[in-house]
């Protein structure tokens, strides 16, 4: 069953928002979970995994009104996933409050090159771990600010429609970067289709640069480097959130199955008739549970629902 935190956060006029975390669903279940979410409130009250239980704690000298939404699946094939997670977590408490992407990517930047230190002094193997990190900073009377790496997503849901608002970061997108594969194609290998391949993640760096090299910086998507059809999608920018809207931000535990699409394109339908954003978030870990589409692969499953009201 999920893991539901007390509800006691806030998030300002008009705005509602609900997290639920799962070691998985069905008979197989993967041996720990290595999702992490954090929500910070306009209170600074904060909720987050350590150790895969809910915690709480409040942030000294956060600002009234802004707040702070992500999401991060720790890839345990290199090890130490969870930690990598928690990590940033514990980061991410730490960073203050941005108000402009700059100032986002600057505080960003400088978390992920201090992990890379700590973990690479940690792990004398050499198989350095790391996670996605899929987050939206909430500030009064400005558009949200987005920051993404890796392959979880942000979706609105929006009417009958569920829209990806984030790229993923496997190879399918570094080969339509390169001009290899056109969108046809493309669509077909990240939405048509799950294949548990990673081009950059928080901590571990990137070979969306250079496939034949992991690099250790992030390589930040923008609408120079994206092939047409992607523009608009950037990592990292500002995004005016729309009233009537879901947000869904959420770990590929939630579409790793045979077929993605078909699935995905339920959702408007299952959540239409909820009116929060628990409600939202139960419905789909409850039609996951009881209905999975065919194929589904066990995984750990978060899900953080933005309801803009």
């Amino acid at each position: 069953m999920p893991m539901i935190p007390s509800d006691q956060l806030q998030f300002g006029p008009g705005l509602d928002v609900a997290v639920r975390c799962a070691l998985g669903v069905g008979p197989v279940m993967r041996a720990e979970n290595q999702d992490n979410y954090l929500l910070i409130d306009v209170d600074g009250k904060a909720a987050f995994l350590r150790d895969e239980r809910p915690k709480r704690a409040t942030v000294p000298g956060w600002p009234h009104g802004h707040a702070r939404l992500a999401v991060l699946d720790g890839m345990g094939g290199h090890g130490h996933g969870r930690e990598a997670a928690e990590a940033v977590v514990e980061g991410l408490l730490s960073m203050p409050a941005c108000v402009t992407a700059a100032a986002l990517a600057l505080h960003l930047d400088a978390l992920h090159a201090q992990l890379q230190r700590q973990f690479d002094s940690a792990t004398p193997t050499g198989l350095r771990p790391g996670t996605t990190l899929t987050m939206l900073e909430l500030i009064p009377g400005q558009d949200a600010l987005l920051y993404h790496v890796g392959d979880s997503r942000l979706y609105e849901i929006r009417g009958r429609h569920a829209t990806p608002l984030t790229v993923d970061h496997v190879p399918a997108t570094a080969h339509a970067m390169a001009a290899l594969i056109g969108e046809h194609a493309w669509r077909q290998q990240v939405y048509g289709e799950h294949q548990p391949q990673i081009s950059q993640a928080f901590i571990l760096g990137n070979s969306l640069a250079n496939p034949a090299l992991l690099a250790d910086a992030l390589f930040e998507l923008t609408p120079i480097n994206l092939p047409p059809w992607l523009r608009q999608l950037g990592d990292r920018r500002p995004l005016a959130l729309r009233a009537g809207s879901i947000y869904l931000l959420a770990t590929d535990g939630f579409w790793s199955c045979a077929k993605p699409e078909p699935w995905v394109a339920q959702w408007p339908r299952l959540v239409a008739r909820c009116r929060s954003a628990g409600a939202v978030a139960d419905a789909l870990f409850a039609e996951l549970a009881n209905n999975p589409p065919p194929g589904l692969q066990p995984d750990n499953l978060t899900a953080i629902v933005l309801r803009v009201n």
